[in-house]
């Protein structure tokens, strides 16, 4: 398997490891195999083939196509028809990363300009969004005309919208027959009375609404555009924003609610709330939920709708993988004036992503049963953070990671469970110890951290605050490695010996 050389834009290259290494860095592998040969498309088996189809390439529908590819949230959508307490939609704000924040508001055409040159250039793009920065369907005439404009050129890419549900039913019609495959709702209640502490005002009808009437209107005007998305086909995440004391507890309610609904994905987010952002919430010192309330609540949803954990509350105007924002590199000034579309890099990335799924997929259920057979089941599970760029592998230095993706492992496996973000550590390349507390406070609960390299001093202070840092799996697979390590803690010492 690693014996196999690859050419990649002229440079030979002689395993998989260094290849996934190369494509974390943005280049693709020349054309060259079948599908075929590439590896099985084939999805799990609880899910019908159709719907595999339309989520085995998104990042934000598929856990495990977060580590493969990539998404563009286009900001066309301006205007919106309710104010969020949680919501301020800023401009020019490069170093914001939350909803509603973007750099530059776009025109259609030059929407569809931007994402072709994106195309051309990030091979892992599969979807493009349109999230905002306001509703991308109560502004629907721009979000239609992009929509239309990249279909002609990128028939293949995924269309993705967000809405807040309240002009929805409206232009449903038209969303399912423009092959909008998946809608985000915003759900934050289903009694409106919860939802007169999140809502000022809507605007419905040609007249601003307040108060109960308006939780109401909008509480009822979610539950059909819900209902009438899911008899349409439309795979339909549902957002909710957790915040403390006002409906952290009723969301159990709402996760029952849409999962009755047919709603595919419940993505329960924390409250992002700081006064700079200038939100209700933030200046009036509403708080966010720790990682471990929203943890506890996630977990107390089980049996209800299936979560989705490995949400970043993208940009309106984000571009690349999930944790990543490389819009900066895409401003509209840096877009050539005439782009046309090349699908090669984006073909051949394909291919090689459909034999790394097989392969990775193989290794992860080999290092599960090895675990299962050399840890005895009642061994404690423990939580283990992953520095990785990008394609389900150990990849990243520690003092460059903005973000750790944690792992809840055990006797049975390898559990993908949350990311938690914190400033990256190094900055030009010298380590802050202030940034290093906020890593180590950032990483509560977590028992060791895997990455590509770490230098002596903060691995030194880590392993101070009980916790672990290993870069002895660099570039291998996530899951494998964490599977190996909990092997090398509580296996018998026959068995640790051996895998030492």
């Amino acid at each position: 398997m690693n014996a196999t050389v690859i050419a990649l834009d002229g440079l030979k290259i002689g395993s998989r490891d260094a290849l996934a290494q190369s494509l974390s860095q943005g280049n693709a592998p020349k054309s060259g195999c079948s599908s075929s040969s590439c590896g099985s498309s084939a999805g799990p088996a609880d899910m019908p083939a159709h719907i595999w189809a339309k989520v085995k390439d998104h990042p934000c529908y598929s856990e495990e196509a977060h580590h493969y590819f990539a998404r563009m949230h286009v900001a066309v959508a301006p205007a919106c028809n309710i104010q969020c307490n949680y919501c301020n939609r800023k401009y020019d704000c490069a170093n914001e990363s939350r909803p509603g924040v973007v750099s530059e508001r776009l025109s259609p055409e030059e929407a569809a300009r931007k994402v072709i040159a994106v195309a051309n250039e990030v091979p892992q793009l599969s979807v493009l969004g349109i999230a905002g920065p306001g509703d991308a369907v109560y502004d629907w005439r721009k979000t239609k005309a992009t929509f239309e404009l990249v279909q002609k050129q990128l028939p293949d890419i995924k269309l993705c919208l967000s809405s807040n549900g309240l002009a929805l039913p409206d232009y449903v019609d038209e969303i399912a027959e423009m092959a909008i495959d998946h809608v985000t709702l915003t759900i934050n209640m289903v009694d409106p009375e919860i939802g007169t502490a999140i809502y000022p005002w809507i605007f419905w009808k040609g007249k601003r609404r307040t108060g109960i009437e308006a939780s109401t209107i909008l509480y009822e005007r979610q539950m059909e555009s819900l209902d009438l998305l899911v008899a349409r086909d439309v795979l339909v995440k549902v957002n909710s924003v957790m915040i403390p004391g006002i409906n952290d507890q009723h969301l159990l309610e709402v996760n029952k609610v849409v999962k009755e609904k047919g709603a595919f994905l419940h993505n329960i987010m924390p409250l992002i709330s700081a006064p700079e952002h200038g939100t209700v919430f933030g200046l009036n010192g509403q708080r966010g939920p720790t990682a471990k309330e929203l943890r506890a609540l996630q977990d107390a949803c089980g049996g209800g709708a299936n979560l989705m954990r490995h949400c970043r509350q993208c940009r309106a105007d984000a571009v690349g993988l999930l944790g990543e924002d490389r819009g900066q590199e895409f401003t509209m000034d840096q877009v050539p004036e005439t782009v046309s579309y090349d699908p090669s890099k984006r073909d051949a990335y394909r291919e090689w992503v459909a034999s790394e799924r097989e392969d990775r997929r193989a290794a992860a259920a080999e290092a599960v049963a090895e675990t299962g057979e050399t840890v005895a089941e009642d061994t404690s599970p423990m939580l283990v953070a992953v520095c990785t760029k990008g394609g389900g592998r150990i990849n990243q230095h520690f003092g460059h990671a903005k973000e750790f993706q944690i792992y809840e492992v055990d006797a049975k496996g390898v559990r993908f469970i949350t990311h938690r973000r914190a400033d990256n550590y190094c900055v030009g390349g010298v380590g802050e110890d202030d940034r290093l507390d906020v890593v180590i406070r950032t990483l509560e609960g977590v028992s060791a951290i895997l990455c590509a390299k770490i230098g002596d001093c903060p691995r030194e202070t880590l392993e101070a605050a009980g916790i672990t840092a290993i870069a002895d799996y660099a570039h291998d697979y996530i899951e494998t490695s964490v599977s190996a390590f909990y092997r090398r803690l509580n296996a018998p010492a026959i068995e640790r010996a051996a895998i030492a």
